[in-house]
C-alpha cells in the first residue's frame, strides 16, 4: 500500500513539473487585447478626420 501511495505521488509531482516547466502549449485561439476606442490610434484617426470633414455648426 505503501507503494502504491508512493507512486501517485510520484507521478502527482511528475505531471506538476511537466505542467510549470514543459514545453509551451499551442494555444487554439489567439489572444486579443481589447482596446477602448480611446485609447485606438486608428479609431482617433478616423475621428479627426469626420472632424475636419464636416462644417462647423457654431
Amino acid at each position: 500500500m505503501l507503494y502504491v501511495l508512493a507512486l501517485i505521488g510520484a507521478l502527482t509531482i511528475a505531471v506538476l513539473l511537466w505542467r510549470a516547466f514543459g514545453p509551451d502549449r499551442v494555444d487554439t485561439a489567439p489572444s486579443r487585447r481589447v482596446v477602448a476606442p480611446d485609447d485606438d490610434p486608428e479609431f482617433l484617426r478616423k475621428l479627426g478626420e469626420q472632424k475636419k470633414k464636416r462644417p462647423e455648426d457654431e
